[in-house]
């Protein structure tokens, strides 16, 4: 197989880049990464991968159908695994527009690319391609504290511009897949955490701020309830919806964990408390901050994974205790990647620099 992954330097992506080619056996000949390198993805996150001859790396953006075109025929792709995106919504409130650039515009010319060369292919490539789409829950807006998990079925209602371009993202792979045939598949999963996750982030701003000894920021009253999943079980059932999912279908991928914020950023405290102690040996749960919750801020996500489980055989292999204790002990360990992304990242973006 020939693979298409675009926005493999972000975090999940990396991710199933790194599980896909350092697994034993690999059908993989060839793996494209296209990335346009924009604030969240980092090269480093696949350093150590550049040897390998199988993985080629692409600087660009989605958008670019010249440069998309040429890639999809180069490489002769047997598929397209699309995480490209913008995904933070803290980002998207203060500044809609390159959400919607990204999310909507980048994948519809993602999509128009893919038709048209899969168009072009003979029998039986043909048949055999396929255009995965990595989506979120966000699209399906908030649970009261009561309410069945989210399904497949269950209507999109997002609340944030973040949510609200990743739900067109969704319409339009719908459309493409319903209209012209493209053999499509959809992913929506939960909050993913692990190793490479970006350091603005819930999990590794915790651990990081812990450690340097900041204030460990809480929005609201921290009862905010999110199903989380341990990435390296999310990139395991991409790979098994991308080569047992039926085409036209969406499969939502989660956890099944359930949590509060506020029980999240204590457990890490708990965790630290014993890893890496403070100086004082106070508790780092002393740096906890409360601060004003987001504006339109949604109360639970929760995800049923029946359908996955049923028709894929998938289930998460990480609890949450086995993940957040693996996550916590890759943080420390790579300190130095962390601080690397806050110096660079952050300094560029200041100076108004893309990427």
């Amino acid at each position: 197989m020939n693979l298409l992954v675009t926005g493999g330097c972000g975090f999940i992506g990396s991710n199933f880049i790194r599980q896909r080619l350092l697994e034993t056996g690999s059908p993989l000949a060839r793996l494209v990464n296209l990335d346009a390198l924009t604030y969240a993805g980092n090269p480093a996150n696949l350093a150590d991968l550049a040897g390998d001859p199988r993985y080629v790396f692409a600087h660009g953006d989605i958008g670019d159908a010249t440069l998309v075109t040429r890639l999809l025929a180069e490489h002769q792709i047997d598929a397209v695994v699309n995480f490209a995106a913008e995904s933070h919504v803290d980002r998207s409130i203060d500044s809609p527009e390159p959400f919607i650039q990204t999310n909507v515009t980048g994948t519809l010319r993602l999509l128009h690319c893919a038709k048209q060369y899969w168009l072009s292919l003979p029998e039986p490539r043909r048949s055999a391609f396929r255009f995965l789409h990595i989506s979120t829950d966000e699209v399906y807006g908030s649970l009261a504290p009561d309410a069945l998990a989210f399904t497949e079925d269950h209507n999109f209602e997002p609340n944030s511009p973040y949510a609200a371009s990743k739900a067109a993202s969704d319409h339009l792979v719908r459309a493409y897949q319903h209209t012209y045939g493209l053999p499509t598949l959809t992913t929506n999963c939960s909050n993913n955490y692990g190793p490479y996750h970006f350091p603005e982030k819930l999990i590794p701003l915790v651990i990081l701020n812990a450690l340097e000894g900041k204030p460990l920021p809480v929005y609201g009253d921290g009862r905010q309830i999110r199903d989380w999943l341990y990435v390296e079980d999310h990139a395991r059932a991409i790979w098994l919806v991308l080569q047992q999912g039926r085409p036209g279908q969406t499969y939502n991928i989660g956890g099944l964990n359930e949590m509060p914020n506020i029980e999240i950023v204590r457990t890490i405290c708990s965790l630290l408390d014993a890893k890496s102690p403070r100086a004082d040996r106070a508790s780092y749960t002393a740096q906890i901050a409360y601060v004003q919750d987001r504006p339109g801020h949604d109360r639970r996500y929760a995800i049923d994974c029946a359908k996955i489980r049923r028709e894929l055989g998938w289930s998460p292999r990480e609890s949450f205790a086995t993940g957040i204790a693996r996550t916590v002990d890759w943080y420390l360990a790579h300190r130095a990647w962390a601080a690397d992304i806050t110096a660079s990242r952050y300094a560029r973006e200041r100076l108004g620099v893309k990427g």
